[in-house]
C-alpha cells in the first residue's frame, strides 16, 4: 500500500512544485502528512486478493468539492485552501488501487498511470506504449475506472481514446 500511496501523494507534490506560491519546505510537509493520513485511512479498506474492492473508498477526488485530506495536509504545511485549491487542477480523480495508481485531469481526460506492478514484482512504471494495455483494460465493471475504461476498445491507442473522450 505504501508504494500506490507515494505514488498519488508524489504525484500531487509535483504539481504544488509547479506555484510560486509553494517553497520545498511546504512540499516536503504536504507530503509526509498526506501519505500518513491516506495510509491511515485506507488500512483497514486494502485488499491486495481483490484490488477493486473499496475502489471508491480510495478515490481522491477533487471536482466543485475539496478532498478533506488534502486539505488537512496542505493546512498542515501553511497552505491556505484558497491557494492550495487554485494550484490543483479543478477536476482531478485519482484512484489508488493495490497494485495500480492512475489518475484523470478533467471530468472527459484521459486516463494516465502513476504506478503500475503485479503481485511478483511490486516496481514502478509508467506506460509508454501506443496502445492502452489489455491489463488497463480489465478492471472489474464494479469500480469507477473499470466501467470506465471497459467503455473503449481493447486496440485503441492513447491518442485515439483522447480524442474520443474530447470529443
Amino acid at each position: 500500500m505504501k508504494k500506490e500511496v507515494k505514488s498519488a501523494v508524489d504525484f500531487l507534490a509535483k504539481i504544488l512544485r509547479t506555484s510560486k506560491y509553494v517553497n520545498e519546505q511546504q512540499v516536503s510537509i504536504f507530503n509526509e502528512n498526506l501519505q500518513n493520513l491516506l495510509c491511515a485511512k485506507y488500512e483497514n479498506h486494502w485488499f491486495p486478493s481483490k484490488p477493486n474492492k473499496g475502489s471508491g473508498y480510495r478515490c481522491i477526488r477533487i471536482n466543485h468539492s475539496k478532498d478533506p485530506l488534502i486539505l488537512q495536509a496542505g493546512l498542515s504545511c501553511g497552505l491556505s485552501d484558497n491557494v492550495l485549491f487554485s494550484i490543483i487542477p479543478k477536476e482531478l480523480t485519482i484512484w489508488v488501487d493495490p497494485f495500480d495508481v492512475s489518475y484523470r485531469i478533467g471530468e472527459n481526460g484521459s486516463i494516465g498511470v502513476l504506478f503500475e506492478s503485479n503481485n511478483t514484482s511490486q516496481s514502478q512504471s509508467s506506460h509508454s506504449s501506443s496502445s492502452v494495455s489489455s491489463d488497463m483494460m480489465s478492471f472489474s465493471a464494479n469500480s469507477c475506472k473499470g466501467q470506465f475504461l471497459n467503455e473503449f476498445p481493447r486496440d485503441m491507442g492513447f491518442k485515439q481514446l483522447a480524442a474520443y473522450v474530447y470529443s
